[in-house]
């Protein structure tokens, strides 16, 4: 595609400038004039400064897509849809009006191929990365279908739990991360600083230290004398554990052992079901086949064992079996779900059953992460507790025996 310079005059006859993309002068006017604007001359542009001219510090600034762009695109998308809007006018109106310019480059592309005669799923396939298979599965459904209007919305809603979960996981965690900190970047100021000044103290008393008095000092003295070994080990092994955390065996291990952590396992095992639930619904209110509704899903639930799980359905279903028997087959729905997967298979409601799976399971992981603060302070609290007593009978203690020692003599 190349770029034209342009000049025309809009719906109150000023004078307007700019430039677009297109295949020839032709595609321009028609842009134009889907925008409302008159055009008076178009011809080719010079050419454009290479990407490298741009400032590096401008490139490292350059924000990404995030999710929140998608769900404002998506919610956009489907006003534009049910307003009647042709699809290409409704990109050059977003790509008009986005002022992130990764999202600018994102419309740019896709209103490209749609140029080009690609189906408006086959152009987001492009871009898998951003849009993941789900949504580009529920996109081209929606082409098929002639309901894509309902599958915007439908999106939309399903990124908004999405980020509602997440930011209210990562409120519920804020607290107690905060003060897993403070206690790290207290214990390392007080080997270094604090207790190498009581070492030098308790050195001139010539007399023996309890055992905790030595302990503290046996410890600050090895993280003085190792530190850069051990700050060395920890990036490491932070480094070695990412790694093995980005094979398909790594992943699966740690997915099912967070299923099964204290506390938190509980919130994300219903976080994940109801994520499930929802997306399975989604998929086959929309008409998907109900094996590649599986298949998608799986994908999209962000735990490689629910997924394997996810997998064993479809390939039971794919074997003749029953959807309620499959599900009962993975071991990870309570008995009450495995009921209403079985009462929706029987009457054919399964799409409004499973939806209402979702909302349940959502109405528990909401619940369980507003007391997860206050299953976390006890113990958070507790550690404190142990550590101050620690250092305070380190440090202490043979200070209160040397006083005693010397009170004694005194009234001897």
């Amino acid at each position: 595609m190349a770029v034209y310079t342009w000049r025309g005059r809009n719906s109150r006859g000023e004078a307007v400038t700019g430039q677009l993309e297109a295949l020839t002068e032709g595609g321009v006017a028609d842009q134009l004039m889907s925008i409302g604007v008159a055009p008076v001359h178009i011809a080719l542009a010079e050419a454009a400064k290479d990407e490298a001219g741009e400032s590096w510090i401008a490139r490292l600034n350059r924000k990404p897509v995030v999710l929140d762009d998608l769900m404002i695109f998506s919610r956009q998308m489907y006003t534009l849809n049910k307003a009647g809007v042709p699809i290409l006018r409704a990109f050059a109106g977003l790509e008009a009006s986005a002022t992130k310019p990764a999202m600018v480059d994102l419309l740019k592309d896709i209103r490209a191929s749609l140029d080009q005669g690609r189906e408006l799923s086959a152009a987001m396939a492009r871009h898998m990365d951003l849009f993941g298979a789900f949504y580009i599965s529920m996109i081209k459904v929606g082409e098929m279908t002639g309901r894509l209007t309902e599958v915007f919305k439908r999106l939309t809603e399903h990124m908004e739990f999405e980020r509602d979960v997440r930011e209210r996981i990562k409120q519920a965690m804020r607290y107690p991360v905060f003060v897993m900190i403070a206690m790290a970047v207290a214990v390392v100021i007080l080997n270094i600083f604090v207790i190498p000044v009581f070492a030098k103290v308790f050195a001139g008393f010539n007399a023996e230290l309890p055992l905790i008095t030595r302990g503290l000092l046996g410890f600050s003295s090895w993280t003085l004398t190792w530190w850069p070994l051990l700050a060395a080990g920890s990036v490491g092994a932070s480094v070695g554990i990412k790694a093995y955390l980005r094979t398909p065996d790594g992943r699966y291990r740690w997915d099912a052992r967070k299923l099964k952590l204290p506390i938190v396992g509980e919130i994300v095992l219903k976080a994940t079901l109801a994520r499930f639930a929802r997306s399975f619904a989604l998929s086959s209110q929309s008409g998907v086949p109900l094996v590649q509704a599986l298949t998608v899903v799986a994908q999209t639930v962000d735990n490689a064992f629910i997924g394997s799980r996810i997998e064993q359905m479809r390939d039971g279903i794919e074997r003749g079996e029953s959807i309620s028997r499959c599900a009962a087959a993975t071991g990870v729905f309570t008995p009450v779900v495995l009921q209403m997967i079985n009462v929706g298979e029987e009457t054919g409601e399964l799409d409004n059953l499973l939806f209402e799976i979702a909302e349940m399971y959502e109405r528990d992981t909401d619940y369980a992460i507003k007391g997860l603060s206050a299953s976390i302070e006890p113990i958070l609290l507790g550690v404190i507790g142990v550590l101050v007593l620690l250092l305070a009978l380190g440090v202490f203690l043979p200070l209160w025996n040397m006083g005693s020692a010397a009170m004694g003599k005194g009234g001897g």
